[in-house]
């Protein structure tokens, strides 16, 4: 018999942008996941998470506020990247050009949606740390305390974008007990024949030396243009800088220094919760045949691999970000997979 892990399980959407089987259904999906856009009004509400001396911000958002005794909300954490910080990120407006806060999406699904700002970055504690991603997955377990605390939560499902991805990952691997499902977008493995990590590996040495790097408008642009033009609207560009550079023109440089010089981080034989491992189309930091080789590796059978044709990098923000709520929403919603038998 075949060995499971060599194949996708049977629920498993090896890759939305397939020959026959992607343009039409996705487009029609993607008008019907613009349509059914979550409009009803958040109750939102700060924390601060404490890891030591290091105050780390948290935000949440919900459709309506907590109510003694009403039965708890199923909890998402959004965990940002490397150059941007959590709110600038998943709660993003940009007006006149429709939703693009991916906190205001999940909330209107009915999650009690959480992000935080890692240590070095917006509104937490600016430190002589880097930031790596051990860092940020400590990050994340203090965060869980303050979820446990207010939900009643203990396993969560994690959504991690880019190096957040990384620090979700690594976090799932450290405390198995308190991810219940993984969703890894533009994720990185091995980092084998990456574009976009070739190029920032020329700059190995000044991350191993600098805990921060510089960060401005032009490379926040450069994340929705180093890819494929046309994959996300400039005006998104725009709006995150005015939103993110208030924070300061550097950020720190752990992660950086880890995804050029120390993949892979995340052992995917550890991740034990549920995986949606998640790539655009034209995403340049991560290959599909390096994300696969992570994705076979997984051990629990309620596992999906999907590529989302017409976006980049930026899955959550992008032209086409429907079809990233679309997956991600049926994902987290889906029944466990039953056994199969040999």
């Amino acid at each position: 018999m075949a060995d499971p892990l060599s194949r996708p399980s049977r629920r498993t959407l090896l890759k939305l942008a397939g020959a026959g089987f992607a343009a039409a259904p996705l487009a029609n999906a993607a008008r019907a996941a613009a349509a059914d856009a979550p409009a009803a009004k958040t109750w939102s509400a700060e924390y601060q998470a404490k890891k030591g001396d290091v105050s780390l911000y948290m935000f949440r958002k919900r459709a309506g506020a907590p109510a003694k005794g009403e039965p708890p909300l199923p909890v998402v954490f959004l965990v940002h990247g490397s150059s941007v910080s959590s709110r600038s990120t998943f709660d993003l407006a940009v007006p006149g050009k429709g939703e693009y806060s991916l906190m205001n999406v999940l909330a209107g699904y009915g999650f009690d949606v959480w992000t935080m700002d890692h240590e070095g970055y917006g509104r937490s504690s600016r430190t002589e740390g880097n930031s790596d991603i051990k860092s940020g997955a400590e990050d994340l377990a203090a965060g869980s305390v303050v979820v446990a605390r207010e939900t009643g939560h203990k396993r969560i499902h994690f959504i991690g974008e880019s190096s957040g991805a990384l620090r979700a990952g690594a976090f799932a691997v450290a405390h198995p007990e308190a991810v219940d499902r993984l969703v890894l977008m533009a994720f990185t493995y091995t980092g084998a024949g990456s574009p976009t990590l070739q190029k920032r590996a020329e700059q190995v040495e000044y991350f191993r030396t600098h805990n921060r790097r510089k960060r401005d408008r032009e490379m926040i642009r450069s994340i929705f243009t180093r890819d494929k033009q046309g994959t996300s609207d400039l005006a998104v560009a725009d709006a995150m800088a005015d939103a993110e550079l208030k924070y300061g023109d550097t950020v720190p440089t752990g992660t950086y220094l880890d995804m050029t010089a120390n993949l892979p981080v995340v052992d995917p034989r550890k991740v034990l919760a549920p995986t949606l491992v998640v790539r655009g189309e034209h995403d340049g930091i991560a290959t599909e045949e390096d994300l696969l080789d992570f994705y076979r590796k997984l051990p629990n059978p309620d596992r999906q691999f999907s590529i989302l044709p017409g976006l980049a990098h930026s899955l959550a923000l992008g032209i086409n970000r429907q079809l990233f709520w679309h997956c991600t929403r049926a994902f987290l919603e889906m029944p466990r997979a039953a056994p199969i038998s040999s």
